[in-house]
């Protein structure tokens, strides 16, 4: 048995005897790292990649397979899955080729951070439901770092801010930082809401900016409470105006006027048959 077998075993071993299904796949996934291990050898490109000039690439893919899933194109998925995989396996091969860690290694750290995190599965706690994981997930982190660590440090500074904003939000209420009742959101975002009209009849543009910025971490407070993702539900509204606005923009051209040339009056009349068409 290979080096990476072993070790994918010993994972399997200590997570309490998985089923042997849980090998399913070494083949594929052996027949991956050989063909990386060609590629890195003799393909002038993939032999010039680095870190560094591999990251954006790692953020493109993965906001393909974010638009695939959105989409619901499970096609795409499989392919963009398949594209995030090439580029852990990438990371790994450059890893191992400065001594710094391995594929083994990757897999050993994510196996053994799984059963850590899951002892309601892998050892006796028991938990009520998911939101109980969630906590439990938060609380074991912290303690996996030695407690060295502060709630709020695991979330990356790189990430957008909506999303940012939805990860430091979870993290405050797996230690009990959070409402009540789900309801009293709405009193804190009529506050910002009022705090910002404030400003504007102010005219500050930095305090403007500031309440603008609670009144948005407010939305995505009341969205969390309602078990509503704010990026994901962004992101419908995104593609709802595109289409309607395109319909708008065709429409317009075949009655042979540009869109700079009609009144407000009459595209918000087609935009209301967009409403109802697209």
């Amino acid at each position: 048995m290979n080096d990476r077998l072993l070790k994918t075993e010993n994972c399997r071993l200590d997570a309490g005897n998985l089923p042997a299904q849980a090998a399913r796949g070494s083949a594929s996934f052996d027949r991956l790292i050989a063909i990386m291990d060609e590629l890195r050898e003799k393909c002038p490109w993939d032999r010039e990649q680095t870190f560094d000039s591999l990251r954006p690439q790692t953020i493109e893919e993965t906001y393909e397979l974010s638009e695939a899933v959105l989409d619901k194109d499970y096609d795409a998925i499989c392919k963009e899955l398949g594209d995030v995989l090439l580029h852990v396996v990438f990371y790994a091969k450059m890893g191992e080729e400065g001594g710094h860690f391995g594929i083994d290694d990757v897999i050993a750290k994510l196996c053994g951070k799984l059963i850590f995190r899951h002892p309601h599965v892998f050892s006796e706690t028991a938990v009520k439901d998911a939101a109980e994981v969630i906590q439990n997930w938060e609380q074991l982190k912290l303690k996996e770092k030695g407690g060295n660590k502060t709630v709020l440090s695991g979330v990356p500074a790189s990430l957008p801010s909506l999303v940012k904003a939805c990860r430091i939000q979870d993290k405050a209420r797996a230690v009990g930082f959070d409402w009540e009742v789900r309801e009293q959101v709405w009193d804190k975002v009529w506050e910002e809401m009022n705090e910002l009209k404030t400003e504007l009849a102010a005219g500050n543009p930095d305090s403007i900016e500031d309440e603008f910025g609670d009144l948005l971490f407010s939305i995505v407070n009341a969205a969390r409470l309602y078990r509503v993702n704010p990026d994901t539900a962004l992101e419908r509204t995104n593609r709802k105006f595109i289409k309607r606005f395109n319909y708008l923009e065709q429409q317009t051209l075949q009655k042979g006027r540009p869109l700079k040339d009609m009144t407000l009056e009459e595209m918000n009349e087609i935009w209301e048959k967009a409403k109802k068409e697209v």
